[in-house]
This record gives C-alpha cells, structure tokens and sequence, in this order.
C-alpha cells in the first residue's frame, strides 16, 4: 500500500526490515513483533517540496492486528483489531493528499507497522527492553503495545529528520472513549501553537480534537524500579498516562499527540463518511499543511 501510494503521487518510499531495525537498536518497536510469523514493517514516505527546509514528522501507530499479546484480550469485537493500523492508515492517506496538494514544504510520514499476538516467542508482562534512544522500559501489559511502537518511531523520526514538529495518531487507548466517546480525538501537546493548528483545522473539516493534559504528577505514575519507565500507569487517567510515556521520547521538539480509539469507526453514515471505518486523520492532515504552507 505504501510503495503505491508513493509511486502514484512520486513519493520516496523506505521500507526498514527487521535485521536493520535491531541494527538501529529498535528493540521497543521489535519486541511487539516477537510473537507474530509475519515479519515487521517500518514505513518512511517522504514528500520533498520545500528545498532546504526541515521537515514535518506524521507519526501513525500500524498494528495489522492487536490480540493483545499475552495479555490477551476478550473475544468479544476482536475482529475488530484489524483496525489497530488506522493510524498509519490515515498518515499514509495523508501523503498521498498533500502529494497532490504540492504544498511548499518536505513531508516525512512513518508507519511502524506489526502484529501483536501470543506465542512461544511473544514479549512476556515483566520483559525489560532497551528503546532505540537508550531509555529502558519494562512491558507490565503487552496490550499497551501501540505506545513501545511509537516510542523508537518518535524517537527516529526526530533523531534522523530534526522536523519542524510531530504529530502522531494511534488507537491507543480505550480511557479516550470513556473521556471523549466518539465525536473527538484527544490530543496532547508540548506546544500550545501547534495545539491551536489543529483545532482550527479539524473544526474546519469536522474532523474535531480535544486538548487534554499532561502533568509531572501523571509522569511519575510510569517511573518504576525495575526500568527507566513501565508501559503502563495505573488505572485513573489511562489516556494521559500512555501521551506522558511518548512525550519522554520526544525532546523539546514540538510534538502533538493524537488518540484517536473512539473516532476512527462509526455505525451509523455521516455526510462525508459512510459507516465504517472513517479515515480519520487524512482531512485533518491535509488541511494542517494547506492552512499554514503555500503551494509550489
């Protein structure tokens, strides 16, 4: 899908294989990929349109399918996980509109994309795991697994490409449905300027965002004694605790955080979007470039 995409608006594709993520020391983003036969994929698109500029980081979390690892999750809507990947579906979905769009200005998108499932080689609850910038985590729960995806993405995409900002989209949390429901995406952010892009351009094309908090007391909830930081806080304030767990890869780069569990499947038709699933992300992305950089 993504070598399409990038063939059809003449994009540069770049697929990283497994042997040279371990090279690259992605081990966080490596040890959700332990349990599945099918061998991970770590997308980069870049769309180049502004000579000399840095560029802009999309960021979306591609799970093809969550079980939850070993610690698996109900039966009940499992089929339902094959949608794990909307992040990086909606961030490929982007490139191939700001393709088109022809904005004046580089666009970097990745996609680190695997399943998570059980099996004799999977990832264990209590594993410790080296991320690729040297920050240790301990896995307390292999279903907070978008979150170790994220982390050495984040991490690349800013050590390699030194964007002007990021912004990430991931399902990854089932607490922003219980906060939000299914109208708008959280969003979180080290970057109140970047924050107020995105509102004004999910308002504009109904595809809405909500700033939700971060704070010194949520970060401590992952602090523990075994590794740098755990996969999981505790059981209030889910959805913060997970944004906290990401921006301690991000630096002082500005980053902006979108979680978007309860958005990116509806029942019922809207006046752009039949039900299903709803693409989430693509008109928001676009209409970010498009608002704040010209046409070439």
């Amino acid at each position: 899908c993504a070598q399409t995409i990038a063939e059809e608006n003449g994009l540069d594709c770049k697929i990283i294989e497994r042997i040279e993520a371990e090279r690259l020391g992605m081990n966080s983003y490596l040890s959700v990929s332990q349990g599945s036969q099918q061998l991970p994929k770590f997308i980069v698109l870049r769309y180049q349109g502004g000579r000399g500029q840095r560029s802009i980081g999309l960021i979306g979390k591609g799970i093809t399918f969550d079980s939850g690892g070993i610690s698996l999750k109900p039966a009940a809507n499992m089929e339902r996980m094959k949608g794990d990947m909307s992040g990086a579906a909606a961030v490929l979905g982007a490139m191939g509109a700001i393709a088109r769009l022809q904005p004046a200005v580089n666009v970097t998108a990745i996609a680190p994309c695997t399943e998570n499932l059980p099996s004799g080689t999977a990832t264990k609850p209590g594993d410790v795991f080296y991320a690729m910038d040297g920050q240790s985590i301990e896995v307390i729960n292999t279903d907070a697994e978008g979150r170790l995806v994220l982390a050495d993405a984040l991490y690349y995409t800013i050590d390699k490409f030194k964007p002007k900002f990021v912004v990430d989209l991931a399902t990854l949390t089932g607490a922003i449905i219980i906060s939000l429901g299914n109208e708008y995406a959280g969003m979180f952010s080290n970057n109140d300027r970047l924050s107020e892009r995105l509102s004004k351009a999910g308002e504009a094309v109904e595809e809405k965002v909500w700033r939700m908090p971060l704070n010194e007391v949520f970060d401590k909830m992952i602090n523990c004694d075994a590794a740098d930081m755990k996969n999981i806080g505790g059981r209030g304030g889910g959805s913060i605790t997970a944004a906290q767990f990401l921006q301690r890869f991000v630096g002082k780069t500005p980053w902006a955080h979108l979680d978007i569990a309860g958005v990116t499947w509806s029942n019922k038709d809207a006046p752009t979007v039949p039900k299903g699933g709803t693409a989430f992300g693509v008109r928001l992305l676009d209409r970010l470039v498009e608002n704040h950089y010209e046409r070439k």
